[in-house]
């Protein structure tokens, strides 16, 4: 308290009110990759806020068009607005040797990273780097590229297995599991035009499709599958998959990419690498509770070393409820009401006195969050007065 010595009035400014938790990003990339000029910034992550930008630091007047430039010019094409780029030169793998950071490595310090990729690598072990650091971290999620050819489509709803050297073992193309859902794989490769040398071409999709989820994130929220949605610049497909053969590659959690009549090529699924039957088999849920335990974990930093009482306990629950309020809002939560969507519990009962002893707070937080209408169900039956048509999701 000031020492209020001479008379007269004073007026003081006293923080009051809630304390507004800001929802972290959601839509920065992280991309790994060979660069057009393979000595420039290597094994350093650059951020890169557009093409332009990318051409000036890791191109030159002799740089060949290589993955990792078609991804990042898919991804601003798309939609996205920042990334970092890794340039691991002539490595041929994305793990970085050593205890240096390295290749993938050097994307762990970058909080600001929400989704990553290796454009072009394909095998078992990028795949379960890219995992790996995911569930490790839990603060991003990994877009995952198919090989950009494919014998048979049965090998894709197969787990790729490495045998005691690391070699690959067996015909599987598929991601290892991830049971928390951190990663999503695509099929098959898009066929498009080349930045650097102007030619139609393969091109892995990964990059293109960070940029649909950016782009869709700043459209309609981290809740909103980046699925039927266009992918700018896609001039092809490398296979055109069937309805029927969706069916089967779906249900192994291989998001396919489809040629649709008017649409055009389309983003046509939202399955992750978790089970068929998991909580986190879907996109936007595994994005959805990343924003929000960030989100929360972010917002409130401020308690750290505030006495562990009542008072902080109540603060804390008015926070992240009028947090959660407005994701509920914002459609990003299902239920009628606010109960219905989420629930914050933080009181005597969740912090006893052992808990405090520890130095401790602990929090409740639940929430259910929308999940995506997969399928659309038309029912169609035949009454006296003509046809009863009933939509059901």
């Amino acid at each position: 308290m000031p020492n209020y010595l001479t008379p007269g009035v004073y007026v003081e400014e006293v923080a009051a009110g809630p304390r507004p938790l800001q929802a972290v990003g959601t839509s920065t990339a992280g991309f790994v990759g060979v660069a057009p000029t393979r000595e420039a910034r290597p094994n350093e992550a650059v951020a890169i806020n557009d093409w332009s930008q990318f051409r000036r630091v890791f191109t030159a007047e002799n740089s060949t068009s290589t993955a990792l430039g078609q991804a990042v010019f898919g991804f601003f094409a798309n939609g996205g607005s920042r990334c970092y780029v890794v340039n691991i030169g002539s490595a041929e793998s994305i793990v970085g040797g050593g205890g240096g950071r390295s290749g993938l490595r050097a994307l762990e310090e970058i909080d600001e990273v929400a989704i990553i990729a290796a454009p072009g690598f394909h095998d078992a072990e990028a795949h379960d780097a890219l995992i790996g650091q995911c569930e490790r971290l839990g603060d991003r999620f990994a877009i995952l590229d198919c090989p950009p050819q494919v014998e048979d489509l049965d090998d894709l709803a197969e787990i790729a297995e490495l045998d005691a050297t690391g070699a690959p073992s067996g015909s599987g193309l598929r991601p290892r599991s991830s049971p928390g859902g951190y990663g999503a794989f695509y099929f098959p490769w898009i066929t498009a035009r080349d930045p650097i040398d102007g030619s139609i071409k393969p091109t892995a999709p990964s990059g293109y499709l960070a940029g649909v989820y950016a782009r869709t994130d700043a459209g309609r929220g981290v809740h909103k599958a980046p699925a039927n949605e266009p992918i700018q610049g896609a001039l092809g497909l490398t296979y055109r998959v069937t309805h029927a053969e969706q069916g089967s590659l779906n249900s192994a959690g291989v998001n396919c990419l489809r040629s649709l009549p008017g649409a055009g090529i389309r983003v046509w699924g939202a399955r992750t690498v978790a089970a068929a039957a998991s909580e986190w088999r879907y996109v936007p849920v595994r994005r959805l509770f990343n924003m929000v335990r960030e989100t929360i974990a972010i917002g409130t930093r401020w308690t750290v070393f505030e006495p562990n009482d009542a008072t902080l306990w109540k603060a804390i629950s008015r926070d992240v409820r009028a947090f959660l309020t407005g994701l509920w809002r914002d459609g990003a939560l299902q239920g009628t009401t606010a109960e219905e969507a989420f629930f914050v519990k933080c009181d005597a009962e969740t912090n006893p006195p052992d808990v405090i002893q520890a130095g401790q707070v602990v929090i409740l937080v639940g929430i259910a969050p929308v999940r995506p209408a997969e399928f659309i169900v038309f029912r169609i039956g035949q009454k006296e007065s003509g046809f009863d048509l009933e939509a059901t999701r």
